[in-house]
């Protein structure tokens, strides 16, 4: 394994898990989304950790090769909380701080609504509450515009096909932004690229639904939206407000896009710690 890498044992699951920062430092988990791994936290985390916090970045369900089922129903929303609910058991950290990005984000919500004993705070990047997506879909024709990619995604095989063909130019097109590095969409693609790894990746798409609504979150929350964000406009970005109960920040970055781990590291912290701080 790679230095600061651990491979982490949840039942007959085996995730691996980037690890940086003091042993004894407060928990913070971080979960990264499509099409990346626990690579795109990787300007942020010394940042964290010179702060004094210890931070925990598994590659997600599907994403680690020892964690990758094929019942597309294993990447539910309440199924991908859970999981996570489990994989802090398995690493001794009963809270923490969850810091999510994109579908990360997603799985940050939930566990927030669903685990609210596991989760101290929560910030979010990019993907608002499911439930101020959910709405912006069904009432902005923008939002909906934005969305239809996913279109695509749901499309088995299909899917597969035309995001790795022509090597993966439609992926790397994807990810093609400032700060996001060459070399870390070089380590994106070829992960995408092993057996069955795409196919898992995109069980997380497959496996949407608005049938349970995640519940609001009463933690104090961040939420950080980008209006560079092709995915995310700002209707949903501000209908997130209505979903959280507890203390809540809205973080706007003007001129960034969608992947702010990499290309707003220093603001990403900074929203983190301030989160952390207020409680």
């Amino acid at each position: 394994m790679p230095p600061g890498m651990q491979q982490v044992d949840v039942g007959d699951l085996v995730f691996d898990v980037r690890t940086d920062g003091p042993e004894d430092g407060r928990p913070v988990l971080l979960l990264h989304g499509f099409p990346q791994t626990s690579l795109c936290w990787s300007a942020v985390t010394p940042l964290l950790a010179a702060a004094g916090l210890r931070t925990y970045a598994p590659d997600q369900l599907g994403y680690s090769p020892g964690a990758r089922p094929d019942d597309v129903d294993a990447y539910s929303t309440p199924a991908l909380a859970q999981v996570t609910a489990d994989l802090m058991t398995a690493l001794d950290v009963p809270v923490a701080d969850v810091v999510g990005h994109d579908w990360g984000a997603n799985v940050g919500w939930a566990l927030a609504g669903w685990h609210a004993d596991r989760v101290r705070t929560l910030t979010a990047l990019s993907v608002p509450h499911p439930t101020a997506y959910t709405l912006a879909y069904r009432a902005d024709p923008e939002q909906k515009e934005r969305s239809a990619y996913i279109k695509l995604f749901w499309h088995e095989g299909k899917a597969e096909q035309v995001l790795l063909e022509d090597g993966a130019r439609r992926l790397r097109r994807m990810l093609h932004a400032p700060g996001v590095l060459a070399e870390a969409v070089d380590v994106y693609v070829a992960h995408l690229s092993a057996p069955g790894a795409l196919t898992a990746a995109l069980n997380w798409y497959r496996a949407m639904s608005s049938a349970t609504p995640v519940d609001p979150v009463g933690v104090g929350t961040t939420y950080v939206w980008s209006d560079g964000d092709v995915a995310i406009g700002r209707t949903a970005a501000e209908a997130c407000a209505d979903q959280v109960t507890g203390d809540y920040t809205f973080v706007e970055l003007p001129g960034v896009t969608h992947w702010i781990p990499e290309q707003a590291p220093e603001e990403t912290a900074r929203a983190v710690l301030d989160r952390i701080a207020r409680g």
